[in-house]
């Protein structure tokens, strides 16, 4: 790859980088909010290292002659390196795709951490949790209070598999979609809606295994799920929505 077009690849990255960071929502796809600033960061040295490139090209031909480059490239670089515009570009053009059912169908719920002690659940009803937090009260709550209660759980639609059922998932980045992690409430009572479609689902517990501890699953027996729409920040594991 000659220097021009290692300059305008730098240029193109940088320019996307900035562009997903300062004007859209789009980054949060790819990590969490609070690197925000480093992206924006990124986009700048990236876009001043191509302008600079350029900058000196000019100074070094001010004729726009590109002949005294020797004649020839010598670096060896092979042509697949030309693909590496391609996500460039998608930065400006085409974002990939948000995480969804396709990846949480192949991926292992995230371990939820241990919890020692459960304050009271307000009386509201039905109640929101998080798929976290439901599943750590019916997983290691011995009181069993959320056993007899109607919950509202919200995330998107993932299949189960051959037999028909469906999840409720939420896909938590701890820092960027590399090292995202899964939580699966498996939902009974309904058919599966299409996947990725985005629920606010109520209902209460499915009795299946000893409730307060490991052998309880984390389920839901579904009386009411209504569409919502896609929050913008979609990575998280927060309270549910209110529906729209």
């Amino acid at each position: 790859m000659k220097r021009p077009a290692q300059t305008l690849l730098l240029t193109l990255t940088g320019i996307g980088l900035l562009h997903v960071a300062l004007f859209t929502d789009t980054y949060l796809r790819y990590v969490k909010p609070g690197l925000r600033p480093l992206l924006i960061a990124s986009g700048v040295i990236l876009l001043l290292l191509g302008l600079a490139g350029a900058a000196a090209r000019d100074r070094h031909h001010p004729s726009g002659d590109p002949g005294h480059e020797h004649g020839h490239d010598h670096t060896g670089t092979p042509r697949v390196a030309w693909l590496l515009f391609l996500p460039a570009l998608s930065l400006l053009l085409y974002a990939p795709p948000a995480l969804g059912a396709y990846t949480a169908a192949r991926a292992n719920s995230k371990p939820v951490a241990v919890q020692k002690g459960f304050a009271p659940l307000p009386a509201t009803s039905p109640l929101p949790l998080t798929l976290t937090d439901f599943t750590r009260r019916v997983q290691q709550d011995r009181s069993r209070a959320v056993g007899h209660r109607t919950v509202r759980l919200t995330g998107f639609v993932t299949p189960a598999g051959e037999d028909g059922g469906w999840y409720l998932t939420r896909i938590i980045f701890t820092c960027c979609a590399a090292d995202s992690q899964t939580v699966k409430v498996r939902m009974y009572g309904t058919e599966a809606p299409p996947a990725d479609t985005w629920l606010a689902v109520t209902g209460t517990w499915h009795p299946r295994g000893s409730l307060g501890t490991r052998t309880a699953e984390a389920a839901l027996d579904v009386r009411d799920a209504t569409p919502i729409a896609q929050p913008v920040n979609a990575y998280t594991d927060d309270l549910p929505l209110t529906p729209s």
